[in-house]
């Protein structure tokens, strides 16, 4: 099997969807800030490199593309921000910051990586996801600037879905809330967490696991017939009203 490079491997998400990947008998080249977990979950892995760099840094992109190799399997950019604020709180530059992580982040690694893709393609394409939110097709208030980001993401990656077949898949996966570390900072307060589970169907959280399974789905030969998608794994919270 051909490497897959994750963007964000070593978040909460990333990693659930290193191990499942691995699992899977793919090699792997993590991508995130914090050098030091990279390298413990490389080593726990195995067949995994690692590069440590931030998505705000253009030079990033064309070293990853160079470490992680010529051929690529898939990539995974789980790489995201939770900004709340009202619009009369919210500033430029924190819009401008939200853009630059998710969606021109996106951008970036997908065109860095696009000759590998297309070259480790098999047979049923070489996988890409990326990450949008429920909030795009809700509409959540306080909710505006990651809203505008991710719906940035999908975009994106319905363009790209186009442009880059018949070797190229890309998918993206909107979650609801789910708890990783990005998130903690609301899911930490249990009676916050728990008045937002009730909102779902489901009625929980979601868990990087949740979403790892999904991910690693798509980058495999298994979602062969699957491009172009935006995919809730959402309890139920993009479709569904139980109560009210």
């Amino acid at each position: 099997m051909e490497r897959v490079v994750i963007y964000g491997g070593g978040g909460g998400i990333g990693a659930a969807t290193a191990r499942r990947l691995r699992e899977r008998g793919h090699p792997l080249h993590l991508v995130g800030r914090d050098a030091g977990k990279l390298e413990r979950l490389a080593d726990e892995l195995g067949e995994t490199g690692f590069t440590a760099g931030d998505v705000t840094d253009d030079g990033l992109f064309p070293r990853v593309a160079e470490e992680a190799g010529e051929r690529l399997g898939g990539l995974v950019y789980a790489v995201g921000t939770i900004t709340l604020a009202t619009l009369g709180r919210l500033t430029a530059d924190a819009i401008a910051d939200d853009l630059r992580v998710n969606a021109v982040g996106a951008f970036l690694a997908l065109q860095a990586a696009a000759p590998a893709l297309k070259a480790g393609a098999g047979e049923g394409g070489a996988g890409v996801v990326l990450f949008s939110t429920v909030a795009v097709a809700q509409g959540f208030s306080n909710h505006a600037s990651v809203a505008m980001a991710k719906g940035a993401v999908e975009g994106l990656a319905l363009s790209l879905a186009a442009e880059l077949a018949p070797k190229v898949r890309v998918n993206v996966i909107a979650p609801s809330l789910t708890r990783t570390p990005l998130a903690e900072t609301i899911t930490r307060n249990e009676t916050l967490a728990s008045g937002i589970a009730s909102m779902h169907a489901l009625q929980r959280l979601g868990t990087a696991e949740d979403v790892a399974a999904l991910a690693s789905f798509l980058v495999s030969a298994d979602a062969a017939y699957v491009t172009g998608q935006v995919i809730g794994v959402d309890g139920g919270r993009s479709t569904l009203r139980t109560k009210g």
